[in-house]
């Protein structure tokens, strides 16, 4: 069975391909959690991580099972952070580990900074373009979800994040033009 044929029987309560997924997929996202969380912290959002798989698993949609597990690991690890108070300082380590991992640990040091730079650009934390943002691509939300949480319409979502990601793309952009062009 592929991974995709393991979520579906998952979204179905098949235990089994739970189980299956859990040990094709644990290892490698334990070893990504590890570089942003304590050690002691990486079974239990390893754990919260599986969990939410089987939650979301009726409303996966093919995209590539590992892309899509990394997500709700990326989003676990925020929410656990976040309740110790400790998640500005790893939020951009993990969104910057959303690709393979970087050959040079300076390039991710770099990478890190000019993402962390990106989310200055939208403001304070909890400005309103900041606040989308870390909704929608930290925590995962759909737009409906953060116009209700926001006490806004959806369209006022859906331009705060448009704005948010040019912001963002104009400071990634600068930050790439700086380094005389290298890819």
């Amino acid at each position: 069975m592929d991974d995709n044929d393991l979520i579906a029987a998952l979204a179905a309560g098949d235990d089994r391909a739970l189980r299956e997924l859990f040990s094709r997929h644990a290892p490698w996202i334990a070893g990504r959690l590890r570089a942003a969380l304590p050690a002691a912290d990486v079974e239990d959002v390893l754990q919260e991580t599986f969990l939410g798989a089987w939650r979301g698993a009726g409303g996966y949609r093919a995209e590539g099972a590992g892309a899509w597990l990394w997500g709700i690991a990326r989003r676990q690890a925020a929410l656990w952070l976040r309740r110790r108070g400790r998640a500005e300082s790893v939020l951009a380590t993990l969104a910057a580990d959303a690709g393979p991992p970087s050959v040079d640990p300076a390039d991710a040091a770099l990478a890190r900074t000019e993402l962390a730079d990106a989310v200055r650009a939208l403001g304070a934390a909890g400005s309103p373009h900041r606040e989308t943002w870390r909704l929608m691509y930290v925590e995962g939300m759909t737009v409906a979800e953060v116009a209700e949480l926001m006490g806004v319409p959806a369209g006022t979502v859906k331009s705060r994040a448009h704005q948010a990601r040019a912001l963002m793309r104009a400071v990634l952009r600068r930050g790439s033009a700086s380094d005389g062009g290298k890819p």
